[in-house]
């Protein structure tokens, strides 16, 4: 069987689990992935890791550079498909903003995933709206969920609208509304439904 092959029958028999990073500035303990794990882990019922990286357990403030982090993850979704005994095309990858962007960038490097799920992806730095993050995106061949709050200061919705083309694989957007770029967690519900329905088409 080529690559391409395994590749149609990992998509075919659906996702086998969900990896979740976090942001720049929090933890694996942001109440939405904490959100995000109870709700999947009941209904579908799938198994949902949330992974640290290192400069948070070291105590440290500011992240390791996105190829640190990148290798972190790699290693992060391999002992996650391992342990599931699955293909590693079959594991979900997402998080929070850099979470996100760090996840997107390994699967633009070829890491398998079955799946993108970007939580307040941050299209630029807040005022910055030339130093864009999508220069990956054309590399990126599998379906993609975006959930970002329409007045987050990372990019507006006009903006993504611009840099969705980009992307090969097919685009889910839900916008939250009048949430910034850390939504309050009265819009849990909505994200999970959003990540749920995302799931179930994959």
């Amino acid at each position: 069987m080529s690559t391409a092959d395994a590749r149609v029958a990992s998509a075919a028999a659906g996702p086998a689990g969900l990896l979740l990073t976090h942001g720049a500035g929090g933890g694996a303990d942001h109440h939405t992935l904490v959100a995000l794990q109870q709700a999947l882990q009941q209904d579908p019922g799938l198994p949902v890791r949330r992974i640290e990286f290192s400069y948070r357990r070291q105590a440290r403030r500011f992240p390791d550079r996105a190829p640190k982090l990148i290798v972190e993850l790699r290693s992060a979704a391999q002992a996650f498909a391992a342990e599931l005994g699955v293909d590693a095309a079959r594991i979900v990858l997402g998080g929070r903003s850099l979470g996100g962007r760090v996840c997107s960038m390994a699967v633009s490097e070829g890491l398998p995933a079955a799946g993108l799920v970007l939580l307040s992806y941050p299209l630029h730095p807040p005022r910055m709206p030339g130093r864009l993050r999508v220069g990956h995106f054309g590399d990126i061949d599998v379906p993609v969920l975006f959930v970002t709050g329409d007045r987050d200061p990372f990019g507006s919705p006009e903006e993504f609208a611009a840099h969705f083309g980009a992307i090969a694989g097919a685009v889910t957007v839900r916008w939250l509304e009048g949430q910034n770029h850390d939504p309050k967690p009265a819009a849990d519900p909505e994200i999970i439904a959003a990540v749920a329905e995302f799931l179930k088409s994959l």
